[in-house]
């Protein structure tokens, strides 16, 4: 695989400047067939290959298709891990899904280098859908100059807890590295496990911790780096890292090495388990009588020169360049991208998404939600996630390292090695 330079820093005011304020459709089950090129006079069906197969974000999308007159959709939903590692298939398919859910930056790059993407410019300029989206959105979608991929709503991640458990087993949100592990120390003396995480069917959970520990002790310039093949994932920085998740792993509830990351929020609901590192997607899994209860913290400061840094991922729709009907699919991202349609998503998915249009009226917003636009204005620097900020290739690494990590800490060391060797072929350095 080709490397790709380091994404390049955002911070927080360049990703959050213009950041929202801060027709019939049929369903198939895994159909991954494109345009029916069959009929005439632009009535061409498309197809939109869905990855939001959580029950509320799914039935907010059917919604938003079946808003869309202009021409017949047709909406397949696949589960997330499914529909990774079959996107390279799905985009190489000689009749592909015209237009697919997936991420900005350099994991939407890495399929645009092998041409699987459709130069979707037009929709950033003049008049388009896209136009009066942020100059730091348009560099997450752009790639060898063209803009690739339509964001339409991004996130943040912090450790979410439930603040009437917190109340009970009287600890407060910290602020230090020491004081986090002082208030997984009194959870678990509670006889609960301080930490969820769901790693079974979701492995790229693991991550997470990854990410921040990385952020918090080698700084955002390094992560990214690190994830471009600059720094070897057996090397000292990183051993750092994985000193400090080591001293994790005696808190985190190990039934969540069979859980998925939905299944692991399970007990965080039910007080088994105290505190979620997870993103702010997570409400849409909580049930609505305990959304009210649910708040979050920022992952604690453990090297204090180290600007503080924050992952705020970014969602939306790339088309396939092997499309039957470009313009119909450029129509479709349009309506998309349109404040209406961003809107009825993160209404109906009842989730704590931000929308990328400035358009959408965010003043209704929930308390945490604008604790999260807060969360996100004070930090410093601004990445994503693991495989958006590399690729999905190497996001398979990282899930074969951690997990064996999880399971046998002890051979830290050996995992490393594997890892560095396995990232080295994927990155072709």
């Amino acid at each position: 695989m080709a490397v790709h330079p380091a994404q390049s820093a955002f911070s927080r005011r360049g990703f959050l400047a213009g950041l929202g304020g801060l027709g019939a459709a049929t369903f198939l089950g895994g159909c991954a067939t494109g345009s029916d090129s069959s009929s005439s006079g632009g009535s061409t069906t498309l197809t939109l290959q869905s990855s939001q197969s959580d029950a509320d974000p799914k039935a907010a999308l059917t919604q938003v298709v079946e808003g869309y007159s202009k021409t017949k959709v047709t909406l397949n939903t696949i589960a997330i891990e499914t529909f990774r590692a079959q996107l390279p298939t799905y985009l190489n398919s000689g009749n592909p899904p015209d237009v697919l859910t997936w991420y900005a930056g350099s994991v939407a790059r890495d399929y645009a280098s092998k041409g699987f993407l459709l130069d979707v410019s037009e929709l950033w300029t003049g008049n388009g859908a896209c136009a009066t989206f942020s100059p730091a959105l348009k560099e997450l979608s752009t790639a060898d100059g063209k803009q690739i991929f339509v964001p339409t709503n991004y996130y943040w991640w912090g450790v979410f807890y439930r603040k009437s458990a917190f109340a009970e087993w009287g600890v407060q949100p910290p602020t230090t590295w020491d004081q986090f592990i002082g208030v997984c120390k009194t959870i678990k003396s509670k006889g609960v496990y301080p930490l969820t995480m769901g790693t079974g069917s979701t492995a790229w959970m693991a991550s997470g911790w990854f990410d921040y520990l990385n952020l918090r002790i080698n700084g955002a310039k390094f992560h990214r780096e690190l994830l471009a093949g600059e720094h070897a994932f057996d090397g000292p920085e990183v051993k750092q890292v994985m000193d400090h998740y080591r001293q994790l792993i005696e808190y985190i509830d190990p039934k969540g090495r069979s859980y998925s990351y939905q299944d692991a929020i399970t007990p965080l609901v039910a007080k088994k388990a105290g505190m979620y590192l997870i993103g702010a997607f997570i409400t849409s899994t909580v049930p609505q009588d305990s959304v009210d209860d649910i708040d979050f913290f920022r992952v604690p400061a453990i090297n204090p020169s180290v600007p503080v840094a924050e992952e705020a991922p970014t969602d939306g729709y790339f088309a396939a360049a092997k499309t039957r009907n470009r313009q119909g699919t450029l129509d479709l991202l349009s309506y998309l991208a349109s404040p209406e349609a961003q809107q009825s998503f993160i209404e109906r998915a009842k989730s704590s998404n931000l929308p990328t249009s400035t358009e959408v009226d965010t003043s209704k917003f929930s308390p945490l939600v604008q604790k999260g636009i807060k969360h996100l204005n004070d930090t410093a620097e601004i990445t994503q996630f693991f495989n958006r900020d590399s690729s999905d290739e190497l996001q398979t690494t990282a899930d074969t390292a951690l997990t064996k990590f999880l399971d046998s800490p002890g051979d830290v060391n050996s995992i490393l090695r594997e890892w560095q060797a396995s990232a080295k072929k994927v990155l072709g350095s």
